[in-house]
C-alpha cells in the first residue's frame, strides 16, 4: 500500500498542493530570475516552465519521482524551451562541472535526503559567476510555530515523501558554498508550520 501511495497518490497530492494560487505567486517574482542553459533539481511536475524568461535556453530537470515524472509530461511538451528530463538524484548529477549558467530550486530542499549534497553538486555544475534562484519552506522564526514544526515533522516527512517542515534553507546555502545575495522570507498563506517561505538568488563563493 505504501508502494502506491508513494508512487500514484502522493505524486498527484503534490502537483495538487504546488498549483496553489499562493505558489503561483512566488514562483512568479523568482523563476523568471534565470536564463541560458539551466539546471532544475526538484522539477517536480514542471509547474516552473511556465514562469521561464524567455532568456532560457535550455532546461536540465532532475526529479527522481517516477509519478511526477509523468505529470510533468504534458508541461515538458507544450515548453518552448528545450527540455532533458532526467529521473536522477540530486545529490549525484550526472553533469560536467561548470556546464549551466544557472540553477532553479523551488520547495525541493525539504525533501532531498543530503540537501547539502545537492548543493555541492549545484555549485560543481554552476559556470563561474552563475547563479542559483530559490524558493523554499522551512523553519519559523517565531518559538511557537517552530516547536510545532518540530513536534510534527516525524510525520509529516512520512505522509509527505520526505518533506521537513524546519529546515533551515539559507543555513543550507552558506554551508555548501554559497553567498546568498538576496533573500526574503515571510509566510505564504496556508498553515504557517508549512507556509515560512525563503526565496531569493544565491551564488557560488
Amino acid at each position: 500500500m505504501a508502494g502506491f501511495y508513494d508512487r500514484v497518490i502522493l505524486p498527484r497530492l503534490l502537483n495538487c498542493a504546488m498549483s496553489q494560487q499562493q505558489m503561483a505567486r512566488v514562483r512568479a517574482k523568482i523563476v523568471p530570475e534565470v536564463s541560458g542553459d539551466i539546471i532544475e533539481i526538484g522539477f517536480g511536475s514542471g509547474l516552473n516552465l511556465g514562469y521561464l524568461s524567455p532568456e532560457v535556453r535550455s532546461v536540465t530537470a532532475v526529479d527522481p519521482s517516477e509519478g511526477l515524472h509523468r505529470l510533468a509530461a504534458p508541461h515538458i511538451e507544450a515548453s518552448r524551451v528545450d527540455v532533458i528530463h532526467m529521473r536522477t538524484s540530486a545529490e549525484a548529477l550526472p553533469c560536467e562541472s561548470s556546464s549551466f549558467d544557472a540553477a532553479l530550486c523551488t520547495w525541493s530542499l525539504c525533501t532531498i535526503p543530503d540537501p547539502i549534497a545537492a548543493l555541492d553538486e549545484l555549485r560543481r555544475v554552476l559556470k563561474p559567476g552563475g547563479m542559483l534562484a530559490f524558493i523554499e519552506h522551512g523553519a519559523s522564526p517565531d518559538a511557537g510555530v517552530r516547536r510545532w514544526q518540530d513536534r510534527i515533522n516525524p510525520i509529516w516527512n512520512k505522509i509527505g515523501g520526505g518533506c521537513n517542515l524546519n529546515r533551515v534553507p539559507d543555513a543550507m546555502l552558506r554551508e555548501s558554498g554559497f553567498k546568498v545575495k538576496r533573500m526574503d522570507a515571510g509566510y505564504i498563506p496556508g498553515p504557517k508550520i508549512a507556509t515560512y517561505t525563503f526565496r531569493g538568488v544565491a551564488q557560488p563563493i
